[in-house]
C-alpha cells in the first residue's frame, strides 16, 4: 500500500462509502450509482463554466475541472465523483500535437504509424501531471465522504486514436498493424499503457479512491485479438496503480464477448456496456465479479414509466452479482435532461437491497 496517510481511503472519509464498499464486494447501505460521463454535458451550469474555454484547456485548469468534476455531485446526490478530464489528456501532457475537434473528437496532427514514428515519441515528464494531481485534490476536498473515481483511456483506445490520427469507425489501422508489425503495436501500446498508468496513478495518488480504465474501441477486436495484442498493455497501465489498494474497474463499449479477458486483466470490478443484461454478464464471468452499469443511456429520454420500468430490470438483474454498483451502459448523452438523472438516482436509492 503506498498511499499516504491523509488519503481518503486510508483516513476513513471514504473506505466505507456506498461506492467502495461494493467495490469491494460487500453490501452497502444503499445501492451506489454514477454515471460515466455526468461531469459535463448535459448540465446547464457546465455549459456556463465552459463557455469560451476548449476542451483541452478545461481539463487542465485545475479548477475549473474540479468544478466541472463537483457539479453533479451536487446536483444529483450520486455516490461518486468522476474526474473531468479526457482521454488524450496524457498524450497532451507529453507534448504530442492533439486536439478536440468539435463534431469529431480528438485529432492527432501527425499519425503515429511506423516503428521511427513510435521511437520518437516523447516520455510523459512526472511533472507534467501537477495540473492532474492539483485538480484531484481541489476536488477531494469538497467531496468529504464521497469517492472520486480517476479514469484513464486503455491502451489499445489510446493507440488507435494514434494509429488513425482520428476517431474511426472500423480501427482499420490499428487492427491491421498488429498483426502487420507487431513489434512496433508492442511498442506503441507499451508507450501508451505507461502514460495512461502514470495518468492514473497521479490521480489516485492525489486522492482518488478508485481507478477506471475505459477502453472505448475494445469492442472492434476479436477474443484471440484482444487477448494476444491488447490485454498485456492493459495489464502493465493497471500496473502502475495495483499497489495502491484502490479498486480498479475495467469498462469497454461493445465488449461483451470480452468480458473474462477483460476481467482478467486484473480488476476488481467490470463495467457492462447496455447490450448485456447484468444477469448473463454475471453468468458468463462465473458468478465471482462485482460489476458495474448498466442502463441504457437511449433510455433517458423515454417517458418515465418505460424508464422507470428499464431501471428496475437492471437493479433486478444486478443484484445476482456479489455486489453491483449501478451506471449507464455508456456515457450521458448531451441531451439528457438533468432532472430525469437526479429522478433516476432517487429511484435507486430508494429500492432496497436484496437480502
Amino acid at each position: 500500500m503506498t498511499l499516504s496517510a491523509s488519503h481518503p481511503l486510508m483516513d476513513g472519509r471514504t473506505s466505507g462509502s456506498p461506492l467502495i464498499t461494493a467495490y469491494r464486494g460487500g453490501k452497502p447501505e444503499r445501492r451506489p450509482v454514477w454515471f460515466m460521463r455526468q461531469a459535463g454535458r448535459s448540465l446547464p451550469e457546465y455549459k456556463v463554466v465552459r463557455k469560451g474555454t476548449e476542451m483541452l484547456e478545461a481539463c487542465l485548469d485545475p479548477a475549473l475541472a474540479a468544478e466541472i468534476t463537483l457539479q453533479p455531485v451536487r446536483r444529483h446526490d450520486v455516490d461518486a465523483g468522476i474526474f473531468f478530464s479526457d482521454i488524450v489528456i496524457p498524450l497532451k501532457l507529453a507534448g504530442i500535437d492533439v486536439d478536440i475537434v468539435p463534431g469529431v473528437g480528438p485529432v492527432l496532427g501527425r499519425p503515429v504509424r511506423t516503428a521511427e514514428d513510435v521511437a520518437a515519441l516523447p516520455r510523459l515528464d512526472d511533472a507534467s501531471l501537477d495540473p492532474i494531481r492539483e485538480a484531484v485534490r481541489l476536488v477531494v476536498a469538497e467531496l468529504g465522504s464521497t469517492p472520486l473515481v480517476g479514469f484513464a483511456g486503455a491502451p489499445f483506445t489510446l493507440a488507435a486514436y494514434m494509429v488513425e490520427g482520428k476517431p474511426s469507425r472500423d480501427h482499420l489501422g490499428p487492427r491491421t498493424m498488429m498483426h502487420a508489425d507487431p513489434e512496433t503495436w508492442r511498442a506503441l501500446t507499451d508507450w501508451a499503457a505507461d502514460a495512461s498508468g502514470r495518468f492514473l496513478r497521479a490521480q489516485v495518488e492525489a486522492g482518488a479512491s478508485a481507478a477506471q480504465l475505459f477502453d472505448s474501441w475494445a469492442g472492434s477486436l476479436s477474443l484471440f485479438d484482444y487477448s494476444t495484442f491488447v490485454a498485456p498493455a492493459s495489464v502493465r497501465a493497471l500496473d502502475h496503480v495495483r499497489d495502491t489498494g484502490a479498486p480498479l474497474i475495467h469498462f469497454g463499449t461493445g465488449t461483451s464477448e470480452l468480458l473474462l479477458a477483460m476481467r482478467d486483466v486484473g480488476v476488481d470490478v467490470v463495467g457492462v456496456d447496455y447490450r448485456l443484461p447484468l444477469d448473463e454478464a454475471n453468468r458468463r464471468l462465473g458468478g465471482s465479479t462485482v460489476l458495474q452499469g448498466n442502463i441504457d443511456p437511449a433510455m433517458l429520454s423515454t417517458p418515465w414509466p418505460v424508464l422507470e420500468a428499464h431501471v428496475r430490470e437492471v437493479l433486478a438483474a444486478g443484484s445476482a452479482a456479489p455486489a453491483h454498483v449501478v451506471n449507464l451502459g455508456h456515457g450521458v448523452p448531451p441531451d439528457t435532461d438533468p432532472e430525469v438523472l437526479t429522478r433516476v438516482v432517487e429511484l435507486i436509492h430508494s429500492v432496497e437491497l436484496p437480502a
